[in-house]
């Protein structure tokens, strides 16, 4: 039996179904999605602000990463199997329609599900994108991608961090980002199959033009960062996105503040209010 208070499995992913802590608001549940080489814990940073305000949270640790089984071939980390997962949690847990917020590899999900399945999505919380068409087939884009994969696959969570030249980062966020790499690399069972993660996610395409997106109904917002903390999920690319799905709301952190996506209960009171307004 699981150690983890509301964990279940569905098929190989560890899943978590958190009942709302007071009155039902009566929104939509929400699902929460994380990022490439993050877990579950990794979306709004263990908050539980959430629940307390009576919401249904469901979150889990995506194929291969965290406390779930790796996917069945090395293969099989793309933006179809991803949202294929993501329907088996929202059938396996009984719900027809949420409002899903997902970051990065998250966010992409979200909207590969959103093009595909609109009837299941009932809001979205886009958490720092940074799918740019433009720039997919970019080879230097997939050669970091690759040595950040071999990193972790020959040195382990050293070897990821290693890999991912921390020099790159303003000094003023350096301690906090090596601190973070670490956390979450050393919450995951399967270290390879992160490995294989890196290198398979980053060349699936959630969608083929940002443009795409203006078949988007349901009510959105898009959380963006800025590019000094977080060079790799550029504000221009969340921007576009907030300016191409109808009617989506595009909020930032305020100027000097570490990234709004860093700040669990702040995350969290977005989407909290995106999840009223879709209820």
């Amino acid at each position: 039996m699981s150690t983890v208070e509301h964990e279940r499995r569905v098929g190989g992913l560890a899943v978590e179904d958190r009942p709302a802590g007071g009155t039902p608001s009566g929104a939509p549940p929400i699902v929460l999605l994380h990022g490439l080489t993050a877990t579950r814990r990794y979306v709004v940073m263990g908050s539980r602000t959430l629940e307390r305000a009576g919401h249904r949270v469901v979150l889990y640790d995506a194929r291969g990463h965290g406390r779930s089984d790796p996917a069945p071939a090395p293969s099989a980390y793309g933006y179809d199997d991803l949202a294929a997962d993501l329907v088996a949690v929202l059938d396996a847990v009984g719900i027809e329609r949420a409002v899903l917020a997902g970051a990065s590899m998250g966010a992409h999900t979200i909207l590969r599900l959103a093009l595909r399945q609109p009837e299941r999505v009932a809001g979205l919380v886009v958490i720092t994108p940074a799918h740019d068409p433009a720039t997919f087939h970019d080879e230097q884009r997939l050669a970091d991608w690759d040595r950040l994969s071999e990193g972790l696959r020959t040195g382990g969570v050293e070897g990821f961090v290693a890999a991912y030249d921390l020099d790159r980062v303003p000094s003023a966020w350096r301690d906090t980002v090596a601190t973070v790499l670490r956390q979450r690399l050393a919450a995951h069972e399967h270290l390879d199959a992160v490995a294989d993660a890196l290198h398979v996610t980053p060349r699936s395409e959630p969608f083929t033009a940002i443009a795409d997106l203006a078949a988007i109904t349901a009510p959105s917002v898009v959380v963006a960062s800025g590019d000094e903390a977080d060079p790799g999920h550029p504000f221009a690319v969340g921007a576009a996105y907030a300016e191409t799905i109808p009617g989506a709301r595009l909020v930032t952190e305020d100027e000097g503040k570490s990234p709004l996506a860093w700040q669990g209960g702040q995350l969290s009171r977005v989407i909290a209010e995106l999840a009223e307004r879709a209820g």
